[in-house]
């Protein structure tokens, strides 16, 4: 015979949920303050450290040398003025590398985009014979570090094999290696893995090939996880730093990362910190779009899931 609770289990009784405090003890007046007191002291923590630096900017870009030297953490003692904006971006040329970075991280995006979806779709969804062996070697990748493949990618960049031209001074240096991510592959790969494979077939059996089946069906249910792929690569490419500095010699076309440093002695710096501000605006304002996609984690799940 089975046991009362198994009835009343098996009609969607409701559970209690567990956690770190029971709900006996969140009734008492004294633990409930204590940690509602906790929670609070934790959120002005994270808006100190984390949005803090970015209001100091806001308010520096916008504010007199000489206020932000003599008050830093002073309002506006003497005014604002929104000039410096329209100053750094003509006075330092900011709208050419901003132009430059847009550039770099429109295509370092199109190519980190093809290269998983593609690459994750022929190891998830075609399954080729030795398809474990390779997802085992781009896992591999992970564990090298890359500051080791800084020497052969730039002798490579510098004499691309077969062809033997170079890519120094040109968007492509930056482009094509950015491709090789092996962690948008694995990222995009486990998405795919946990989509139904019913549809998959369907498509085959009313004679959808790998193509058709890759671009009507596949990637429109993958919206969620390529919106995060694209978000991590334009702000991955955005802040990047050294690479750029190797590859592109020449000023025309340097992105704002690796010119804000040079532009910074030679000039003043309330136009320096508005540079800055306008260097960052991209991604705030990816964060300010996607962040309900981050925050939620539903376009990771099917990724993450074992």
């Amino acid at each position: 015979m089975k046991p009362p609770f198994y009835k009343s289990a098996q009609r969607g009784a409701p559970q209690a949920e567990r956690g770190l405090v029971s709900a006996a003890e969140w009734r008492q007046r004294r633990m409930r303050w204590t940690l509602r007191s906790i929670h609070g002291l934790t959120l002005v923590f994270l808006l100190i450290f984390g949005l803090g630096p970015l209001l100091w900017l806001a308010k520096a870009s916008i504010t007199p040398t000489q206020d932000t030297i003599r008050t830093p953490m002073a309002l506006w003692p003497n005014g604002f003025d929104l000039g410096y904006f329209a100053r750094a971006w003509t006075q330092t040329h900011i709208d050419r590398y901003f132009l430059n970075t847009v550039w770099i991280a429109a295509g370092s995006w199109f190519v980190q985009i093809l290269v998983a979806t593609t690459g994750g779709y022929a190891l998830s969804v075609l399954r080729p014979r030795f398809a474990r062996l390779l997802t085992g070697l781009v896992l591999a990748t992970l564990f090298v570090p890359s500051i080791v493949l800084l020497v052969p990618l730039y002798l490579t960049v510098v004499d691309v094999p077969l062809f033997h031209v170079t890519m120094i001074d040109t968007f492509w240096a930056v482009w094509l290696p950015a491709g090789a991510s092996a962690f948008n592959v694995i990222l995009i790969k486990r998405f795919f893995d946990n989509l139904p494979r019913e549809i998959f077939e369907a498509a085959q059996v009313d004679g959808a090939g790998p193509f058709r089946l890759f671009w009507s069906i596949v990637l429109p249910m993958s919206r969620p996880i390529v919106g995060v792929v694209s978000v991590f690569a334009v702000i991955g490419t955005w802040k990047d730093f050294l690479w750029p500095l190797l590859v592109l010699r020449n000023p025309n076309i340097q992105p704002l990362s690796v010119r804000l440093p040079t532009l910074q002695p030679t000039t003043e710096l309330d136009i320096f910190l508005a540079a800055l501000a306008i260097a960052t605006l991209i991604p705030i304002v990816l964060f300010l779009v996607f962040q309900r996609m981050f925050l939620s984690g539903g376009a990771l799940s099917g990724a993450i899931k074992g």
